[in-house]
């Protein structure tokens, strides 16, 4: 009689470009999801029961992961011990090659743990590229990677005075996808960093770049609403312009309409990491006793998403 499945938390990146963001699609799509290629190669491991990969963070098309994370459960055949954690990060590395998806970590878990329920926060990057007058100037190794705003030089001031009034908890309701299916989640968030800080090319001592200068906009909070950093990041951007003046983007967050930010303030997707996820060193404890009831110090109905 087999025993009961082996419970794993995996961290791992990919290169958004190449698919049609984290989440399971249909496979006859020109882009299918991430996960699609994970459970795929949790197929080859030979498990004796369908493995599901449950994923902490979703991000779209064009957005790319340092850190994500996912939960699975693996059942063995009878007689076959579990996996261990550096075996399931080895045989998952082996069988996606050659998708630039990687497994960064693994390691085994309490089967009451869950890798979106579990999460004490998400830190995304956003990614912003100056100096750029047309798309064409992108370093070619850059391409798919940051936003070139156009435009000109931006006001990082008065872009960090904006970010200030966006800090702590707000109805973020603005700055959400107006997509039907975003109105059904509580619009209620609390942003714990909002920052805007220089950041690095990857040929930034190269002397014929040596014009471009590269931003990053660190964002982090429990949960983030579908869209919501991006929208955040756009508005930002418009006020580094001047398109917007902070004053403004006050008076946007009090709207708490997603119909109040023009579609165009969205920022496009390349620029935009997932940094890391973060959990609680007792919920990362290996498995325990039978009995366990909690999930992860609450119940599923308390989490809000």
């Amino acid at each position: 009689m087999a025993g009961a499945p082996a419970r794993y938390l995996v961290f791992f990146q990919y290169f958004g470009t190449r698919y049609s963001g984290v989440m399971e699609t249909k496979t006859d799509q020109a882009l299918v999801g991430v996960q699609n290629y994970l459970e795929k190669a949790a197929e080859q491991l030979k498990p004796s029961a369908p493995i599901k990969f449950h994923i902490s963070s979703r991000t779209d098309s064009g957005v790319h992961a340092l850190a994500n994370a996912a939960h699975l459960d693996i059942q063995r055949a009878p007689g076959r011990a579990p996996f261990t954690g550096p075996q399931l990060l080895q045989g998952l590395n082996h069988h996606l090659r050659p998708e630039p998806i990687r497994i960064l970590s693994a390691q085994r878990v309490s089967s009451t743990f869950h890798a979106r329920f579990c999460a004490l926060s998400r830190t995304y990057i956003y990614r912003l590229l100056l100096g750029c007058a047309h798309r064409s100037q992108i370093p070619v190794f850059e391409q798919d990677l940051c936003w070139a705003p156009p435009g000109g030089p931006l006001d990082i001031p008065a872009m960090r005075a904006a970010a200030q009034l966006l800090l702590g908890t707000h109805d973020f309701s603005t700055f959400r996808s107006p997509h039907p299916e975003a109105a059904a989640q509580s619009p209620v968030r609390t942003l714990q960093l909002l920052q805007l800080q220089p950041g690095h090319g990857l040929l930034g001592q190269h002397h014929l770049h040596r014009g471009l200068e590269f931003w990053e906009v660190k964002v982090k909070s429990k949960s983030f609403l579908y869209r919501q950093v991006r929208r955040m990041v756009g508005a930002l951007v418009a006020v580094g312009q001047g398109r917007l003046a902070p004053g403004q983007l006050q008076a946007l967050l009090e709207l708490r309409d997603p119909r109040a930010l023009p579609p165009h303030a969205t920022a496009p997707p390349q620029g935009l990491f997932l940094h890391s996820v973060e959990f609680g060193q007792a919920d990362l404890a290996p498995p325990s006793a039978p009995g366990e009831e909690e999930l992860c110090g609450l119940s599923r109905k308390e989490f809000i998403t």
